[in-house]
C-alpha cells in the first residue's frame, strides 16, 4: 500500500471513529442542556402537528456538535436527511438542483452556510418561505422564470460566524441555537462514554484529565482520547491511567490547559519579539510563518476565552495570565493603548 494510500486509510479510520462516538438522540447527546431542551421542545411540537419541524440555524465555534445535532434532529422527526456545504453552492442552479430533489419532510443540512454565494442565499429566501424557486429558463430579453413548488421541508444551518449571515436569511429561521463551550464535567461525561464505544479501560483519573485538556470542546476531547488510547497501546497494556494520560498529551504538546504547539508559539512571539504587543494580526500571522485566518480561527478564541490575549484598537495584546503561563512578568501596560486607532487587522 502506497503512502498516500495508507494516509487516506486512515483518515478514514478516524472519520469512521468519530462516526461512531456521536449521540444518535437528545437523550444521550451530553451538554447543552439549554438548547437541546428548546430542540426537543420544537420536535415534539412538529410531530405533534404531523408537519415538518421549522427551520432551524445552529451557531457556534467547531466542534461543538453542531452537524451531530442536525443528525439527531433527522433521527427525532424519522426524516431522511441530506448533507451539503456552503462552500459546494456557487451558483443558484446548484441549489436549485437539490431543493427540487428533495421528499416531503426531508431534512437538508447546509455546514457553512455562511459561505454560499449571494445568488444562491437570494434563491433560498423564496425556497424558506413559500416552499418554491424559480427557475430560469432562457438568457437575456427571452428568458423566463418558471414557478417551481417544492416538498415542506426542514432547513438546519450550521454557521461559525452567524455575523456573516444578512438579516433577511437569518429571520427566514424559526429557530436559533447558539452553542457554548462545554463545562470540565460534561466533557468528562463524553470522554467516559466514548471510552466505553470504544471498549478501552480508562482510569477516572485520566478521564478528568483528557477533559480538562480539551478546550472545551467535544470534538477535541474525542481527538486527545484516541491519541492517549494509541500512546497506551503501543507503550502499555492498552488501559489508560493517569501517567499514560499525560505522557501521551505532553507527547501531542497538549498543555495543562489545553494550549497547544500553535496556541503557545502564538503568545512566545507576542511576549518575546512584540514585547507582549500590541501588534496586528497580520504582521504576528508573518512572523508566525502562518495565515491570519488561521490564528483567528483557530488559536484566537480559546486564547481569548482564557484570558491570555486582548484584543485593542492597535492590535493583538498578550495579558497578564498570557504572561504568568510561561512563568513572565508583563511589563507596565500604557493604558493609552486602546484608545488609539487600529494598525492593522
Amino acid at each position: 500500500m502506497t503512502e498516500s494510500a495508507m494516509n487516506d486509510f486512515s483518515d478514514e479510520t478516524e472519520r469512521g471513529q468519530e462516526l461512531a462516538l456521536r449521540p444518535k438522540n437528545l437523550g444521550e447527546f451530553v451538554g447543552q442542556r439549554r438548547v437541546a431542551a428548546q430542540i426537543d421542545l420544537l420536535l415534539k411540537a412538529a410531530r405533534s402537528r404531523q408537519a415538518p419541524a421549522d427551520h432551524i440555524l445552529l451557531s457556534g465555534p467547531p466542534g461543538l456538535g453542531k452537524t451531530t445535532l442536525a443528525m439527531i434532529i433527522a433521527t427525532e422527526m424519522a426524516a431522511p436527511i441530506r448533507i451539503t456545504s456552503g462552500p459546494a453552492i456557487q451558483h443558484a442552479g446548484d441549489l436549485a438542483s437539490i431543493l427540487s430533489s428533495l421528499v416531503e419532510g426531508e431534512i437538508l443540512f447546509l455546514d457553512e452556510i455562511h459561505r454560499m454565494s449571494r445568488p444562491a442565499e437570494e434563491l433560498l429566501y423564496m425556497a424558506m418561505e413559500d416552499f418554491r424557486v424559480d427557475v430560469v429558463v432562457g438568457k437575456g430579453a427571452g428568458a423566463t422564470a418558471i414557478p417551481l413548488s417544492l416538498p415542506h421541508f426542514t432547513l438546519i444551518g450550521a454557521t461559525t460566524r452567524a455575523g456573516l449571515l444578512p438579516s433577511p436569511l437569518r429571520d427566514r429561521f424559526g429557530f436559533t441555537a447558539q452553542l457554548d463551550f462545554y463545562a470540565d464535567d460534561e466533557l468528562s461525561t463524553i470522554v467516559r462514554r466514548s471510552a466505553q464505544l470504544l471498549q478501552v479501560p480508562i482510569a477516572e483519573e485520566a478521564v478528568t484529565e483528557i477533559g480538562s485538556r480539551s478546550r472545551g470542546t467535544p470534538r477535541v476531547a474525542n481527538r486527545l482520547l484516541r491519541r492517549v488510547r494509541d500512546y497506551a497501546q503501543v507503550h502499555g497494556d492498552g488501559s489508560i491511567d493517569i501517567d499514560a494520560a499525560r505522557e501521551a498529551l505532553s507527547m501531542y504538546e497538549v498543555d495543562l490547559i489545553g494550549l497547544d504547539r500553535l496556541d503557545r508559539t502564538l503568545l512566545e512571539i507576542l511576549i518575546k519579539k512584540f514585547n507582549g504587543g500590541p501588534v496586528g494580526l497580520t504582521t504576528l500571522a508573518m512572523s508566525m510563518g502562518e495565515e491570519a485566518e488561521t490564528l483567528e480561527s483557530l488559536a484566537e478564541p480559546f486564547l481569548l476565552r482564557r484570558g491570555l490575549l486582548a484584543r485593542t484598537p492597535r492590535g493583538r495584546m498578550a495579558t497578564s495570565a498570557g504572561w504568568s503561563h510561561f512563568g513572565l512578568t508583563p511589563p507596565q501596560s500604557d493604558p493609552s493603548i486602546f484608545d488609539m486607532p487600529p494598525l492593522d487587522a
